[in-house]
């Protein structure tokens, strides 16, 4: 089975999303915890899923206006 230039592109795309979603989360995790997350590191959580929504629907955005 070979899988075209546009499908491996938007499969590379979702994989370094996902990939810069988790380093975020991770450096998070290692810049706020003290025994456990502090409230700070709480809203940081909450911001990075909220630029991973956003990064998302531009990522689909852009996908959705290649063809």
């Amino acid at each position: 089975m070979e899988i075209d230039k546009e499908t491996r592109r938007e499969i590379l795309v979702g994989v370094v999303s996902v990939a810069v979603f988790v380093a975020l989360l991770m450096g998070v995790g290692a810049t706020y915890s003290d025994d456990g997350l502090t409230q700070t590191g709480a809203l940081a959580v909450v911001g990075v899923i909220a630029a991973f929504v956003v990064l998302m629907s531009g990522v689909g955005y852009w996908m959705a206006r290649q063809y």
